[in-house]
């Protein structure tokens, strides 16, 4: 289904995905798009992305406290020395989503995550090299147009698989894409397609 932009009663045009969800709105606003460089920040998002997978995004944003409070604020560090125990007890907290697989995956993905800040490039320089540093800007005009991956996630995907991360499939890290701004898939006639980069630029410099 071809889902245009919609004007929204504050007079704002958005990307239709939101609705009318206060949350969810602010959301998109704020942080949907919007060029994220640091490291422990896109192990949270890619996570979180995980999770998502088989549910909707608002699921989980809903749960983000909630996740971020039994994943010790996604501190790669902490979650890597997770044993059983705490295993255990993620699977009886019914604030998250409680998925063995995806619980364990993150364990795994904080060791791999790890292993990338000690030994490799860095989790962020790892991840944006591939975008030259700086975002992909699309034209998108509606949400038909919007791909649900594309080579350049594959590519990711393959190599994040290779160090160990999980639930790294080519439509999540293209999701995660989307949410931490290495491309800019707000529509063209969303109010945020022009601005979403701009608050993270001086950041982008920095990395550069």
């Amino acid at each position: 289904m071809s889902r245009s932009p919609r004007l929204h009663p504050d007079g704002k045009t958005r990307c239709p995905w939101p609705g009318e969800d206060p949350l969810y709105v602010g959301y998109h606003d704020t942080e949907w798009g919007v060029p994220e460089y640091d490291d422990r920040a896109l192990y949270e998002k890619l996570i979180l992305d995980g999770f998502q997978a088989g549910l909707s995004w608002i699921t989980i944003l809903k749960k983000r406290d909630n996740f971020r409070r039994a994943f010790d604020d996604f501190e790669p560090a902490k979650i890597a020395r997770y044993g059983d125990k705490k295993v255990h007890a993620l699977m009886n907290d019914v604030g998250i989503v409680r998925n063995r697989a995806k619980i364990e995956g993150a364990i795994a993905s904080a060791k791999s995550y790890l292993t990338i800040m000690e030994d490799g490039p860095g989790f962020s320089k790892l991840l944006w090299d591939f975008v030259d540093g700086q975002p992909k800007v699309n034209r998108f005009k509606t949400t038909a147009s919007v791909p649900a991956s594309t080579p350049l996630s594959v590519k990711i995907s393959k190599d994040l698989s290779q160090r160990g991360f999980k639930f790294v499939g080519p439509t999540i890290v293209y999701a995660f894409m989307q949410a931490t701004g290495m491309v800019n898939d707000h529509l063209v006639d969303c109010f945020c397609y022009e601005t979403c980069g701009r608050s993270r630029r001086a950041l982008r410099l920095k990395h550069k």
